[in-house]
């Protein structure tokens, strides 16, 4: 982050966050990737690229976060998928290569992939 020199050096910063905080909560999909260290030597940081890079391919707007561990190392890399007032849905055991289709299906097509799902939250 830049030093700050002035009171408009001020200004135009906090323009600036105030303008991504308002286009994360426009955004109605949430991805959250756990990235506790189970997570990671599972490859959730690869499957964190993954997803990157498919949203940006299929120009698709999302907030990408990440959590630590919840507790279910086993099930390790997860990936939550929250849609508006969707139930939230949990994915366990992900792969770089399972993220196309977690896209296309259940971004894109509005379908949860059941045979990948390991919770689902109800609002």
């Amino acid at each position: 982050m830049p030093k700050l020199k002035s009171l408009e050096d001020l200004q135009s910063l906090r323009e600036q966050l105030q303008g991504d905080i308002k286009a994360r909560a426009e955004t109605a999909t949430t991805i959250i990737v756990g990235m506790g260290t189970c997570g990671i030597s599972a490859g959730a940081r690869e499957v964190m690229h993954a997803i990157l890079a498919e949203l940006d391919a299929r120009d698709i707007d999302a907030h990408v976060t990440t959590v630590g561990c919840i507790g279910m190392c086993s099930k390790e890399p997860l990936v939550d998928i929250q849609q508006g007032d969707e139930p939230r849905i949990t994915y366990g055991n992900i792969t770089p290569a399972m993220v196309p289709r977690i896209i296309e299906e259940h971004l894109i097509q509005g379908h949860v992939v059941d045979e990948w799902v390991v919770g689902r939250v109800t609002g």
